[in-house]
């Protein structure tokens, strides 16, 4: 299902750099740090709950923390026509981490952690047996050059006209 952008203004970009930047704040303290009425930040974070902007509120687990410090990014062949199978095969692996459908010389490519080399090939062998998996390729991770990130793609939006919250765009610090 595909949907339409949401058009984020420069009070929606704030809200979520503050919801980025003090993640255990609630709306009150969103509502201090923006300068705008809680309805305001309620509202708005609804809004882009609804469009999907806001996709969850998991906490960011580092796996690597977690005890499981060997990971891989796995392209994966798959027969052709099997999306929604591998789908689930991979689904059941708990050491797959993510995986995405792609364009190229692979059709899926996957993120697994394991707990150990052995942990890992573990992982593998499962992938490998499902019945979709045509072929695998995998390499390991040695270190996080960039960690998942949003914002500075935000940050790169031209944000649809000014906000209506007065006290926002009067803001000195904007």
């Amino acid at each position: 299902m595909s949907r339409i952008p949401a058009k984020l203004d420069e009070l929606d970009l704030a809200i979520l750099t503050a919801m980025h930047e003090h993640q255990k704040a609630g709306i009150l303290e969103l509502s201090r740090r923006t300068r705008v009425a809680r309805a305001t930040v309620q509202s708005r974070i609804g809004r882009m709950e609804e469009a999907g902007v806001i996709a969850s509120y998991d906490p960011q687990i580092d796996v690597t923390a977690a005890g499981f410090d060997v990971q891989a990014f796995v392209t994966l062949e798959i027969a052709q026509g099997a999306l929604d199978t591998v789908a689930a095969e991979l689904d059941a692996i708990p050491g797959v981490l993510e995986a995405y459908a792609t364009t190229g010389s692979g059709d899926v490519l996957c993120r697994i952690g394991a707990d150990s080399h052995a942990g890992l090939q573990s992982v593998l062998l499962s992938i490998d047996r499902t019945g979709s998996v045509v072929r695998s390729h995998s390499v390991i991770v040695l270190s996080t050059v960039v960690p998942r990130r949003t914002l500075p793609l935000l940050r790169t939006l031209t944000p649809t006209g000014s906000s209506k919250a007065p006290a926002y765009r009067e803001s000195p610090e904007r």
